[in-house]
C-alpha cells in the first residue's frame, strides 16, 4: 500500500510539474496562477497546494528539475571520450528535449533573459561548475588535436543556441513550414544538419 501511494504521489508531482511547464511558458510567472496549473494536470487546486506551497516554490522546482533534465542530456561528456560520438550524442540529446520539453525550454530562457531572479544562486552554484568542466574536456581535445582550434566556450554556446532554437521558435520553425511543425523526418534531417555543421566546423566529419 505505501509502495502504490509513493506511487500516486510521484504521478501527481510529474503531471503538476509539466503542467507548470506549460502555464509558465505560456504566460509567464507573473500572469501564471496555481488554478491555471492545476486546470492543465486535471487535480484539485489543493493538490497542487499539498506538493508546492506557492507558486514561487513551484516555479522555482520547474527551472531545477529542467536544469537536471540539460545535466543528463550532457552525461556523455562523462561516458565516452571520442569527440565526435560526444558532440553527436549530446546535440541530439538536446535537440529532442527541444521537441519534447519546448515550454520547458522557453520557461528557461524567460528566467535567463531576465537575470535569473530566482534561479540566481542555484545558478552560480551548479551551471558555472557544470559548464566548466564541459570546457575542460573541450580543451582537452584541441590540445590533443584531436579538433581545431575554438573557444570552448564559444562551442558550447553555439550548440545551446542551435539546438534550443527548435524550442524557442517552434512557432516561427512551424510558420516557416507552412504552418506544420516538423515531421519526424525533417526534425531528424535538422538533427543531421545541425550535428554535421558543428562537427565540420571543428574538423571532424559527421
Amino acid at each position: 500500500m505505501a509502495r502504490k501511494q509513493d506511487e500516486i504521489r510521484r504521478q501527481n508531482r510529474e503531471r503538476i510539474l509539466l503542467a507548470a511547464e506549460c502555464v509558465f511558458a505560456e504566460k509567464g510567472y507573473a500572469g501564471a496562477s496555481m488554478g491555471d496549473i492545476a486546470k492543465l494536470a486535471e487535480l484539485p487546486k489543493s493538490n497542487v497546494h499539498y506538493y508546492f506551497s506557492t507558486k514561487e516554490e513551484l516555479y522555482r522546482e520547474v527551472l531545477l528539475e529542467l536544469l537536471e533534465v540539460w545535466k543528463q542530456d550532457a552525461l556523455c561528456f562523462e561516458l565516452y571520450d571520442d569527440p565526435r560520438i560526444v558532440l553527436a550524442t549530446y546535440i541530439r540529446a538536446k535537440m529532442q528535449h527541444s521537441r519534447s520539453r519546448a515550454h520547458g525550454s522557453k520557461v528557461w530562457a524567460a528566467e535567463v533573459m531576465q537575470g535569473a531572479p530566482i534561479l540566481k544562486e542555484e545558478l552560480r552554484e551548479n551551471l558555472y561548475e557544470w559548464a566548466k568542466l564541459k570546457e575542460a574536456k573541450i580543451r582537452e581535445w584541441i590540445e590533443n588535436e584531436r579538433i581545431l582550434p575554438v573557444e570552448p566556450s564559444y562551442l558550447l554556446y553555439m550548440i545551446w543556441a542551435s539546438t534550443q532554437h527548435y524550442a524557442d521558435f517552434n512557432y516561427q520553425i512551424a510558420l516557416l513550414n507552412d504552418d506544420h511543425p516538423l515531421d519526424d523526418l525533417q526534425f531528424e534531417k535538422a538533427v543531421q544538419t545541425v550535428t554535421a555543421v558543428i562537427l565540420r566546423g571543428i574538423g571532424l566529419s559527421p
